[in-house]
Protein backbone atom coordinates (compact mmCIF):
# COMPACT_ATOMS: atom_id res chain seq x y z
CA UNK A 1 0.00 0.00 0.00
CA UNK A 2 1.10 3.37 -0.92
CA UNK A 3 2.72 5.22 2.52
CA UNK A 4 0.66 8.61 3.28
CA UNK A 5 2.75 11.91 3.57
CA UNK A 6 1.74 14.41 6.18
CA UNK A 7 2.78 17.87 7.01
CA UNK A 8 2.93 16.36 10.50
CA UNK A 9 6.50 15.69 11.98
CA UNK A 10 5.41 13.44 14.55
CA UNK A 11 2.45 11.84 15.46
CA UNK A 12 1.45 11.36 19.19
CA UNK A 13 -0.87 8.24 19.94
CA UNK A 14 -2.49 9.47 22.81
CA UNK A 15 -5.05 8.35 25.51
CA UNK A 16 -5.29 6.77 28.88
CA UNK A 17 -4.33 3.13 29.25
CA UNK A 18 -5.55 -0.03 27.02
CA UNK A 19 -7.44 2.15 24.58
CA UNK A 20 -4.92 0.54 21.98
CA UNK A 21 -2.46 3.52 21.66
CA UNK A 22 0.26 0.47 21.07
CA UNK A 23 -1.50 -0.95 18.32
CA UNK A 24 -2.33 1.86 16.18
CA UNK A 25 1.14 3.08 16.74
CA UNK A 26 2.28 -0.25 15.66
CA UNK A 27 0.00 -0.30 12.55
CA UNK A 28 1.21 3.70 11.59
CA UNK A 29 4.48 2.59 11.77
CA UNK A 30 4.08 -0.11 9.69
CA UNK A 31 2.03 1.79 7.15
CA UNK A 32 4.11 4.71 6.74
CA UNK A 33 7.54 3.28 7.53
CA UNK A 34 8.51 5.73 10.30
CA UNK A 35 10.31 4.76 13.38
CA UNK A 36 8.12 4.69 16.93
CA UNK A 37 8.82 4.84 20.15
CA UNK A 38 6.40 3.85 23.09
CA UNK A 39 6.48 6.65 26.11
CA UNK A 40 6.27 4.24 28.73
CA UNK A 41 10.20 3.44 27.92
CA UNK A 42 10.86 6.98 28.97
CA UNK A 43 10.04 6.69 32.39
CA UNK A 44 12.39 6.41 35.52
CA UNK A 45 12.19 3.69 37.59
CA UNK A 46 10.82 5.52 40.64
CA UNK A 47 7.67 6.53 38.15
CA UNK A 48 7.13 2.76 36.92
CA UNK A 49 7.40 1.68 40.79
CA UNK A 50 5.10 3.96 41.94
CA UNK A 51 2.38 3.16 38.98
CA UNK A 52 3.74 -0.30 39.94
CA UNK A 53 1.88 0.42 43.07
CA UNK A 54 -1.49 1.88 41.91
CA UNK A 55 -0.06 5.49 43.28
CA UNK A 56 -1.57 7.92 40.66
CA UNK A 57 2.04 10.02 39.34
CA UNK A 58 1.76 13.69 39.85
CA UNK A 59 2.38 16.32 37.56
CA UNK A 60 6.06 16.57 38.85
CA UNK A 61 6.78 13.22 37.69
CA UNK A 62 5.44 13.38 34.22
CA UNK A 63 7.46 16.59 33.64
CA UNK A 64 11.13 15.04 33.08
CA UNK A 65 8.98 12.30 31.33
CA UNK A 66 7.54 14.48 28.67
CA UNK A 67 10.50 16.28 27.95
CA UNK A 68 12.27 12.80 27.20
CA UNK A 69 9.47 12.37 25.02
CA UNK A 70 9.71 15.77 23.05
CA UNK A 71 13.55 15.42 22.95
CA UNK A 72 13.14 11.98 21.01
CA UNK A 73 11.08 14.01 18.94
CA UNK A 74 12.84 16.33 17.80
CA UNK A 75 16.45 14.09 17.31
CA UNK A 76 14.60 12.82 14.65
CA UNK A 77 12.90 15.57 13.07
CA UNK A 78 13.56 14.60 9.93
CA UNK A 79 12.49 11.17 9.58
CA UNK A 80 9.46 11.67 11.38
CA UNK A 81 8.20 10.01 14.27
CA UNK A 82 5.08 8.25 16.05
CA UNK A 83 5.28 8.15 19.36
CA UNK A 84 2.19 6.61 22.46
CA UNK A 85 2.23 8.83 25.00
CA UNK A 86 -1.67 9.24 27.09
CA UNK A 87 -0.64 12.84 26.70
CA UNK A 88 -3.55 13.12 29.04
CA UNK A 89 -3.66 16.98 29.93
CA UNK A 90 -3.34 19.60 27.58
CA UNK A 91 -0.15 21.11 29.39
CA UNK A 92 1.27 17.84 28.77
CA UNK A 93 0.64 17.98 24.96
CA UNK A 94 1.54 22.13 24.67
CA UNK A 95 4.88 20.62 26.03
CA UNK A 96 5.12 17.67 23.13
CA UNK A 97 4.54 20.31 20.86
CA UNK A 98 7.28 22.27 21.44
CA UNK A 99 9.12 19.23 19.73
CA UNK A 100 10.95 20.66 16.14
CA UNK A 101 8.42 20.24 13.37
CA UNK A 102 4.94 19.73 13.13
CA UNK A 103 2.99 17.41 15.96
CA UNK A 104 -0.63 16.38 15.23
CA UNK A 105 -2.28 14.32 18.38
CA UNK A 106 -4.83 11.45 17.33
CA UNK A 107 -6.51 10.59 20.60
CA UNK A 108 -7.76 7.13 21.14
CA UNK A 109 -11.00 6.56 23.18
CA UNK A 110 -12.99 4.08 24.53
CA UNK A 111 -15.57 2.82 26.98
CA UNK A 112 -14.30 2.47 30.13
CA UNK A 113 -15.82 -1.07 30.69
CA UNK A 114 -13.38 -1.65 27.52
CA UNK A 115 -10.52 -0.06 28.98
CA UNK A 116 -10.38 -2.26 31.88
CA UNK A 117 -10.98 -4.89 30.73
CA UNK A 118 -8.41 -4.43 28.04
CA UNK A 119 -5.91 -3.30 31.08
CA UNK A 120 -6.85 -5.89 33.30
CA UNK A 121 -6.08 -8.91 30.64
CA UNK A 122 -2.62 -7.48 29.19
CA UNK A 123 0.10 -9.22 30.47
CA UNK A 124 3.66 -7.59 31.11
CA UNK A 125 2.92 -4.33 31.79
CA UNK A 126 3.40 -2.46 34.95
CA UNK A 127 0.07 -0.49 34.63
CA UNK A 128 -2.61 -1.78 36.64
CA UNK A 129 -6.46 -1.13 36.16
CA UNK A 130 -7.03 0.39 39.87
CA UNK A 131 -5.50 3.62 37.86
CA UNK A 132 -8.11 3.93 35.23
CA UNK A 133 -10.39 6.19 36.90
CA UNK A 134 -7.50 8.85 37.83
CA UNK A 135 -6.43 8.48 34.39
CA UNK A 136 -9.90 9.29 32.80
CA UNK A 137 -10.49 11.76 35.70
CA UNK A 138 -6.91 13.65 34.42
CA UNK A 139 -7.57 12.89 30.60
CA UNK A 140 -8.57 16.92 29.13
CA UNK A 141 -10.16 15.97 25.63
CA UNK A 142 -8.13 17.63 22.82
CA UNK A 143 -8.93 21.22 22.23
CA UNK A 144 -10.44 22.90 18.92
CA UNK A 145 -6.87 24.25 18.37
CA UNK A 146 -5.04 21.52 19.08
CA UNK A 147 -3.43 19.96 16.14
CA UNK A 148 -5.31 15.92 15.89
CA UNK A 149 -8.91 14.09 16.34
CA UNK A 150 -10.37 11.29 18.53
CA UNK A 151 -10.71 8.42 17.25
CA UNK A 152 -13.05 6.09 18.75
CA UNK A 153 -12.00 2.27 19.28
CA UNK A 154 -14.69 0.63 19.14
CA UNK A 155 -13.41 -1.26 15.55
CA UNK A 156 -11.58 -3.41 14.15
CA UNK A 157 -7.68 -2.74 13.78
CA UNK A 158 -8.13 -2.33 10.19
CA UNK A 159 -10.59 0.41 10.38
CA UNK A 160 -8.68 1.83 12.98
CA UNK A 161 -5.30 2.33 11.32
CA UNK A 162 -7.86 3.75 8.00
CA UNK A 163 -9.79 6.38 10.45
CA UNK A 164 -6.20 7.33 11.71
CA UNK A 165 -4.59 7.24 8.13
CA UNK A 166 -8.38 9.58 6.99
CA UNK A 167 -7.23 12.33 9.87
CA UNK A 168 -3.65 12.29 8.83
CA UNK A 169 -4.78 12.47 5.22
CA UNK A 170 -7.34 15.31 5.62
CA UNK A 171 -4.19 17.18 7.81
CA UNK A 172 -2.27 16.95 4.21
CA UNK A 173 -5.17 18.27 2.07
CA UNK A 174 -4.89 21.19 0.74
CA UNK A 175 -7.19 23.97 2.39
CA UNK A 176 -10.02 25.22 0.19
CA UNK A 177 -9.15 28.59 -1.73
Amino acid sequence: MATTHTPATHIVVMGVAGSGKTTLAELLSDELGWPSAEADEFHPQSNIDKMTAGTPLTDEDRWPWLRKIRDWMSEHEAEGTIVTCSALKRSYRDLLREAHGDVVFLHVSGSEVMLSDRISHRSGHFMPSSLLPSQLHTLEPLGDDEPGAEIVNDRSTEDLLDAALAVLQTRSAPSPA
